[in-house]
């Protein structure tokens, strides 16, 4: 119990307060709440570490794919570089395709994804976009209503306005405001694919470290290839009419 409630965890989710702590395995650590919310470990209790405690060991190869883990200079997280082919990575970049904020489609939750890329029907968030109603038909958890519903929901998102699309690409550092500002900026994917890293960084509250993200992610082949199916799909990768950002209030 402390300061009214129970504490039943306390994340240690880096590996540099791991050893600034210099973290046993079996040790006793002191927990303070920072803000009276948050527990956080603060120290270790040196006097009741047991004589053969071992040294925790951080992890240095993803527990799924196995692939060296990438640990980027000024950050404190670890990640796994193999996007492509970890599962989790593949699973998690088609949630956020498809989740609320991005092109909300409905009934495409954590258990469907999982499901469709276990069973090799997508491997991306393009391949949504060419599956039919014998490929949905066949899998557990649907029935003739479910799968039409998907079907539709999928559909629904091609009206989806180019901002809301780019947010679903999943660019690192690229959230739901700076999609806003990159394609009220560039009004269309060509001009955002074709922007150096001098002209992102133009662009107002967009940093190096966004743009450099940016034109990594326009750099890989299958990301071009994802978006060229995307756009095939009728996705929209520009700004109808007039651009958000014509100028007419200037002054």
């Amino acid at each position: 119990l402390l300061a009214g409630t129970t504490v039943k965890s306390a994340s240690i989710h880096n590996s540099e307060e791991m050893e600034r702590l210099n973290l046993h395995e079996g040790d006793y650590v002191r927990i303070e709440k920072g803000g009276d919310i948050i527990p956080k470990i603060t120290s270790v209790v040196l006097e009741k570490r047991a004589a053969d405690a071992q040294p925790i060991q951080f992890i240095t190869h993803c527990p799924f794919c196995g692939t060296e883990l990438v640990k980027e200079e000024g950050e404190a997280n670890h990640f796994c570089p193999n996007a492509e082919g970890c599962p989790p990575q593949i699973k998690g970049r088609i949630q956020h395709f498809a989740s609320r904020k991005a092109m909300d489609i409905d009934g495409l939750g954590a258990e469907i994804v999982n499901q469709l890329v276990d069973e090799k029907l997508i491997q991306n968030y393009a391949d949504l976009y060419v599956l039919t109603y014998e490929d949905l038909i066949q899998l557990e958890r649907f029935a003739d209503l479910s799968a039409r519903n998907l079907l539709t929901g999928i559909k629904e998102s091609k009206k989806k306005p180019f901002n809301k699309v780019l947010y679903s690409l999943g660019i690192r550092y690229v959230g739901e405001t700076v999609a806003k500002k990159l394609a009220r900026h560039f009004c269309s994917i060509d001009s955002l694919n074709q922007a150096d890293a001098e002209t992102l960084s133009g662009v107002p509250d967009i940093g190096l470290r966004i743009a450099e993200s940016v034109i990594h992610f326009f750099e890989q082949p299958e990301n071009q290839q994802i978006i060229q199916s995307l756009q095939q799909a009728g996705l929209r990768f520009s700004f109808t009419g007039k651009s958000p950002s014509s100028g007419q209030l200037n002054g």
